[in-house]
């Protein structure tokens, strides 16, 4: 059973009734940077509802190379994890904490019974749909269209709205992995980046001066 107050980031999201259930049904589960929260081939019993921290969403090809396809925030769920869920199918998907993260996991019953049933929980299954399905679009383009360069440029910036801070603790290994590329591409832009005056470099440290 889970404390009322530990809800309060989906309560402008949902009607008492819901949130009663999630403090009756859900389980806390607490994971530390790097650990994976839910993993390809792994069977679903539950929905991760996220409270605090960052999430990395994956996809891992044949060579065991990992793509970033978007990152959730407090407040989120994994739209790859519902349908999964919903078609009772394996994950396809590898989640990651990205930092130290709280998640409420629903039970995968419970999640088919709201559905079915509360409004307030239909609109955010959907809406979480909507946004996940936008954000892969975005990722799509950004492979497509997009020069090495520039997706890196934007991957900073994007870094630096998400965590809301310009300062980022980041390897340019970690950078590497979700972008697909090699490391010494992005000790290479990077450095780059930092000529045009847009970045500074520290140790496992990058400012980001422009965005």
């Amino acid at each position: 059973m889970i404390e009322k107050d530990l809800i309060k980031p989906f309560q402008y999201l949902f009607d008492p009734e819901i949130i009663e259930n999630i403090a009756k049904t859900a389980t806390l589960k607490v994971y530390k940077k790097g650990e994976i929260i839910i993993d390809i081939g792994q069977n679903l019993e539950y929905i991760p509802l996220l409270l605090d921290g960052n999430i990395k969403v994956m996809r891992e090809d044949n060579n065991g190379d990992e793509l970033l396809l978007y990152v959730l925030e407090s407040g989120d769920t994994c739209a790859m994890s519902l349908t999964c869920c919903m078609a009772k199918s394996v994950s396809k998907i590898r989640a990651v904490a990205d930092e130290n993260v709280k998640v409420i996991m629903i039970p995968l019953n419970k999640m088919r019974e709201w559905f079915d049933t509360n409004q307030s929980w239909r609109d955010f299954i959907l809406q979480s749909y909507q946004i996940r399905f936008d954000e892969m679009l975005e990722t799509i383009d950004t492979l497509a269209f997009m020069r090495m360069d520039e997706r890196l440029y934007k991957y900073l910036t994007d870094q630096v709205k998400l965590n809301a801070d310009t300062n980022l603790d980041i390897t340019h290994q970690e950078i590497a992995e979700d972008l697909h590329t090699s490391r010494v591409v992005i000790s290479r832009l990077l450095k780059q980046l930092e000529k045009e005056e847009k970045i500074e470099l520290g140790r496992n440290k990058i400012t980001v001066l422009d965005f």
